[in-house]
């Protein structure tokens, strides 16, 4: 992904589909994309994150979007290990 701004403000939207029981997130609004990141990989359940969007600078991206910027060598935070 070229040029992504892990400094830019992010929002970080939960999946619009209806799961049976609460979902453990609702919107968040994050100062850095790289905690929001963080957040959707290191924190939220796998099927949390099925269907989640991350918006930075009127950009969205999806799940896989997201796991992308995480391995990426440009992350700039330490990583601690994504759920599996």
């Amino acid at each position: 992904m070229a040029e992504f701004d892990y400094n830019a403000a992010a929002e970080l939207f939960p999946t619009r589909r209806r799961l049976p029981r609460r979902q453990p997130f609702g919107y968040k609004r994050f100062a850095q994309a790289a905690l929001a990141i963080r957040f959707a990989i290191e924190d939220l359940p796998p099927e949390c994150l099925v269907g989640a969007f991350l918006e930075v600078d009127e950009h969205r991206y999806g799940s896989d979007d997201i796991r992308r910027l995480y391995e990426s060598t440009e992350y700039p935070l330490v990583r601690h290990g994504a759920r599996s």
